[in-house]
């Protein structure tokens, strides 16, 4: 998502609308998005497994302008300091490039994004299978061009899948942006820094689950709905996509 890293989160706060102000083109009534897409539709997603060598597992995600590594280590033995635990411990770190945003220099850690990526990731890994160890999840933007945290959340997903992690099920993650009548879903930057309300579903598809939601702003009931069955229509696609990627790269480590 378009937070930009070392301020507040433009897109899981609330923003007071009274001091947005939206570009022409998203108040003429026959506008379409800025990358033609069509208001239901997502951008083109590329995943690719193995990113990272030096890494347990890793994934590389690209949707649009969007771009996510996620590196994998573990499970490791805890450190000493910590109590003994008959279940593992999952870690999460999400940070930016400096690069990554439109103002150049200003990367650092999210601990917002780290915190949301933990909760949706934790109802999906048996912990149970590693006790007394520690994963770590490293993820970093190195190009935000809107719904970073989803495509966070699905290539960390897709990293743990790719280090052995034992899961009940992938993490898919999408959002959905309001603008005024129009909900958008999988928005871009410009489309996150005037929308009116947000929606952010991450699941595990195949056990039709959720494992975070988070909604921000003005939402209707019967957009909230409509956003909703969006994302988690999405989600099941955007899992097929993830399968498809795990099975390409164990047919090629077989080869």
């Amino acid at each position: 998502m378009a937070a930009k890293p070392g301020t507040a989160s433009t897109t899981y706060s609330p923003v007071d609308p009274t001091h947005k102000t939206k570009p022409s083109i998203f108040t003429d009534s026959d506008w379409v998005r800025p990358d033609s897409r069509g208001f239901h539709q997502c951008r083109p997603a590329f995943f690719r497994t193995g990113a990272v060598n030096s890494a347990s597992g890793s994934a590389y995600a690209e949707f649009g302008n969007t771009k996510v590594i996620v590196s994998v280590f573990g499970p490791r033995e805890s450190k000493k300091a910590m109590m003994y635990s008959d279940i593992g411990r999952l870690n999460c770190n999400v940070s930016y490039t400096t690069f990554a945003t439109p103002v150049r220099g200003q990367g650092s850690d999210n601990k917002e994004f780290s915190s949301m990526l933990h909760k949706a990731l934790e109802g999906a890994i048996i912990l149970e299978s590693f006790p007394k160890t520690t994963v770590d999840v490293f993820a970093l933007v190195l190009e935000s061009g809107g719904s970073d945290l989803p495509v966070v959340i699905s290539c960390a997903s897709l990293a743990l899948a790719d280090a052995g992690i034992m899961m009940y099920d992938l993490v898919t993650s999408v959002s959905v942006s309001c603008l005024g009548k129009n909900l958008l879903i999988d928005p871009i930057l410009e489309e996150e820094s005037c929308q009116d309300g947000s929606l952010m579903i991450a699941c595990m598809p195949s056990h039709y689950e959720v494992t975070q939601l988070t909604v921000t702003g003005e939402l209707s009931a019967p957009n909230l709905s409509e956003a909703m069955q969006l994302c988690l229509d999405a989600c099941a696609k955007l899992a097929q996509i993830m399968r498809s990627c795990l099975k390409e790269a164990a047919s090629a480590a077989e080869e």
